[in-house]
């Protein structure tokens, strides 16, 4: 695996921090982050925590065709509750919170300036099938990066 560098930095005081060839949907994924993005800390740290529980939907834009209609969105009809992005993508802003600390931050006072996904490498993988014939089972994989900016 090459070294990945951060897609954009920014001005000022800031935390970042990168989630690496997580095995999540690369789908999920950008829906999240683009949900997320401007967000402050703690109401993403929540809205993250209520994916997971199943009690709020993220909408999605992009990736919307045959996806059901879920009640309380804004902005968009379509939506999902992606349980395993959500808990991979809520490790990774923990993880931009704790540097935050190390820093000497206040997290509480922060918000999300970018939350972006990268193409990660494919696990290649094979299924068999009848007669000794076999399918290609391919998983993709995603990189996650989050930086958190003071609101000033």
């Amino acid at each position: 695996m090459g070294r990945l560098n951060y897609s954009l930095v920014p001005a000022g005081r800031s935390s970042r921090a990168m989630g690496m060839e997580l095995r999540i949907s690369p789908k999920h994924a950008r829906e999240i982050c683009n949900s997320l993005r401007g967000m402050k800390v703690k109401v993403a740290k929540a809205y993250l925590e209520d994916v997971v529980a199943l009690k709020r939907a993220v909408p999605f834009k992009r990736y919307a065709r045959n996806v059901a209609h879920r009640h309380g969105l804004v902005g968009a009809d379509a939506g999902r509750y992606p349980q395993k992005a959500a808990k991979a993508v809520l490790e990774v802003l923990a993880n931009a919170i704790s540097n935050a600390e190390y820093k000497g931050m206040e997290p509480d006072g922060m918000k999300i300036y970018h939350a972006g996904t990268l193409k990660g490498r494919t696990v290649r993988g094979w299924m068999p099938r009848a007669m000794g014939r076999a399918t290609p089972k391919n998983h993709e994989t995603v990189s996650v990066e989050m930086i958190l900016t003071e609101v000033s």
